[in-house]
């Protein structure tokens, strides 16, 4: 079994040590599902909605990119990244579900996994907190890395989006 990347040999917790990687262009694309109510999807229109708090996927797509450019802050051991790319994309479905997919991007010696998916579960808090008002029925489900390039390997599984966003 491979030993865990974030313990030193004394089985403590260490920040992975990446002085000696190559920098390459990294690219993690995330996605995460914010299963809402009948009445509260239905309140949707024209791809948004707008509520006292302000416009929901507007929000929530500006507190994802906030929370991706803090990971460092938010997860131990994670490095401090210049991102030179996060974006996101929230869609409503027809199973009364927000769908939201995260892509974060950086030319650095470590991949930006955890800032894409940060930035997918940061925007599902924040419609939940933006629509809690009208239920507290809402289940955030299904996070999970969908894309990422660069580094050792690169990772796709069959629901990644095409083309990235």
């Amino acid at each position: 079994m491979q030993p865990l990347s974030h313990l030193n040999s004394g089985k403590m917790p260490a920040m992975v040590d990446i002085h000696a990687k190559t920098p390459t262009r990294r690219i993690a694309q995330a996605r995460a599902v914010v299963n809402l109510t009948q009445e509260i999807a239905s309140r949707f229109q024209n791809g948004d909605l707008l509520l006292a708090k302000g416009p929901v996927f507007h929000t929530a797509i500006l507190a994802g990119i906030q929370a991706a450019k803090r990971t460092d802050s938010l997860i131990p051991l994670c490095h401090s990244l210049p991102l030179e790319n996060c974006s996101i994309e929230i869609s409503l479905n027809d199973q009364n579900q927000a769908v939201v997919v995260a892509e974060a991007g950086v030319f650095g010696k470590t991949g930006v996994e955890m800032e894409a998916l940060t930035a997918a579960s940061i925007a599902c808090l924040t419609i939940y907190d933006m629509c809690k008002s009208l239920s507290h029925d809402i289940v955030i489900s299904d996070i999970r890395l969908i894309r990422k390039t660069g580094g050792k390997s690169d990772f796709k599984t069959s629901e990644a989006a095409q083309p990235p966003i």
